[in-house]
């Protein structure tokens, strides 16, 4: 059972603004019929930022840019399915409608990033609702603030962006988070805190760019980490030493894997540490396969 929402009971913002000057884009009222919120953004390429709204602000979203809206195509929708705020938002370069724009955005995507490096989209998010939440970012960058939110679930995919997401106010997700899940294609992803993230399963996927997860100190649950790495490298940073981890590599000849020291061999592909046994019940335990990358686990100190 789902129902439309006319866009401008929800508070849809379409603001003209001066070239330079801040402005809010777009807007969604916190209804009481919505319960909870599935956002999905794709932004093809400036820099983004995602962050807890200021002084409380009760609305679901607010964006605010320093572009005028004529300046780039954008489609808006949001509807309630089941209680639940569906909002769907795409933000396109520049009116990039012509053929030879796009095919240049394609293949000299350095040209695209530069001339996009001084626009950004920030994105505001209220505490207390819980969140579905899927990114996906072509060129640029993006810094991601997940202080205090109720993440459910969380999806984040990059192209070629520079990608930055942790807990900058080391605020914990206010809910129990059901999936993190990240992935690189030729970009970057650098995760913080995440013990923080008070996830259960986190699925990490790296193509031919760079990731990084920082698990922070002891984490909230016990996390099930599952990863793949094809030609690119991932490094993994270690809690402190008294948190349980094992690991299960299934690699090839053409792959690359730095242990850290607090890991042993324990068995075929497999590593622990000292504090791992087989009754822990809040150990990291890590699932990967590598092809022709390179997995680096790092102790914290």
């Amino acid at each position: 059972m789902w129902r439309p929402i006319i866009l401008a009971s929800v508070g849809f913002v379409l603001a003209f603004a001066v070239k330079g000057q801040v402005k809010k884009q777009f807007s969604v009222e916190n209804k009481q019929e919505c319960k909870k919120v599935a956002l999905t953004l794709k932004a093809k390429t400036g820099n983004c930022f995602v962050r807890p709204s200021p002084s409380h602000n009760q609305d679901i979203l607010n964006i605010y840019s320093n572009q005028n809206l004529e300046e780039y195509d954008h489609s808006f929708s949001n509807e309630v399915i089941d209680n639940t705020c569906a909002i769907k938002l795409t933000l396109e370069p520049e009116k990039m409608n012509g053929v030879s724009h796009r095919i240049s955005y394609k293949v000299f995507g350095a040209d695209e990033r530069a001339s996009a490096s001084d626009k950004f989209w920030k994105v505001y998010l209220t505490e207390n609702t819980p969140y579905t939440l899927d990114l996906d970012y072509g060129l640029g960058n993006a810094n991601i603030d997940l202080s205090g939110l109720s993440i459910e679930k969380l999806k984040i995919n990059t192209a070629s962006a520079d990608v930055n997401i942790g807990y900058n106010s080391l605020a914990e997700n206010k809910i129990m988070m059901d999936t993190f899940s990240v992935k690189v294609d030729m970009g970057s992803l650098n995760a913080r805190q995440l013990n923080l993230a008070k996830t259960k399963i986190l699925i990490a996927e790296v193509g031919f760019g760079n990731m990084m997860l920082d698990f922070g100190n002891k984490p909230k649950v016990a996390n099930h980490i599952i990863g793949s790495v094809g030609a690119g490298n991932l490094i993994i940073q270690l809690p402190d030493e008294d948190v349980p981890v094992i690991v299960t590599i299934n690699d090839s000849w053409l792959c690359s894997i730095q242990m850290a020291r607090s890991l042993k061999k324990i068995g075929p592909n497999k590593y622990a540490n000292a504090a791992y046994s087989q009754s822990s019940t809040d150990a990291l335990r890590f699932d990967l396969d590598v092809s022709m990358g390179k997995i680096v686990f790092r102790d914290k100190n």
